[in-house]
């Protein structure tokens, strides 16, 4: 991970490591991830990876982005620490530095979000349509078609023209972004 070096890694996770700076290395938040088959290190060594200061190991992995805030890890720590939370900071940070590793699910929340923002719910075919055009490869939605034309034939997407919009929910995107500073 050439791109950005440790030390400027470990200054955007400061926060992160001070919310997990009492970690006993128990292994309560890896033994309740429901997600841990899918990650290719546990939720303790990357706790373990930050408090020794390997940031940049820790951030060539994608097991964070694997979290589905679920909170049964910081539910079950005995230390009572904020663990979603602090993968939720670790998202933050992995899209505010614009690691290319992380672009795609970047990108992908993105078009989520912007959806969302518009039009007070997701309009799955205008976000996909939106996502596709961010990633900038005319091949990728090939991969997709089978599944959406499954998810049409049962109902579960409408294929709707844009509609430009209410936006309705501005005001409390823009109150929250002014809250985060």
């Amino acid at each position: 991970m050439s791109q950005v070096s440790n030390e400027h890694l470990l200054e955007q996770t400061g926060i992160v490591k001070e919310m997990i700076q009492t970690c006993i290395q128990c292994g309560t938040c890896t033994a309740s991830c429901p997600n841990i088959e899918f990650m290719d290190i546990t939720p303790r060594h990357m706790w373990r990876l930050l408090l020794t200061d390997h940031a940049e190991a820790l951030f060539s992995s994608k097991s964070f982005i694997m979290c589905s805030s679920c909170y049964y890890c910081t539910l079950r720590c005995p230390r009572g620490l904020e663990l979603t939370s602090a993968m939720s900071l670790l998202k933050q940070a992995a899209s505010k530095l614009k690691l290319k590793q992380f672009r795609r699910s970047s990108l992908f929340y993105g078009a989520f979000l912007d959806s969302v923002k518009k039009n007070g719910r997701v309009k799955e075919m205008e976000f996909m349509t939106h996502f596709f055009i961010s990633m900038k490869n005319p091949v990728m939605p090939f991969a997709y078609a089978s599944l959406g034309l499954k998810l049409l034939a049962k109902g579960k997407i409408r294929p709707e023209l844009p509609s430009g919009g209410k936006g309705k929910l501005t005001a409390l995107f823009n109150k929250v972004a002014e809250l985060e500073g």
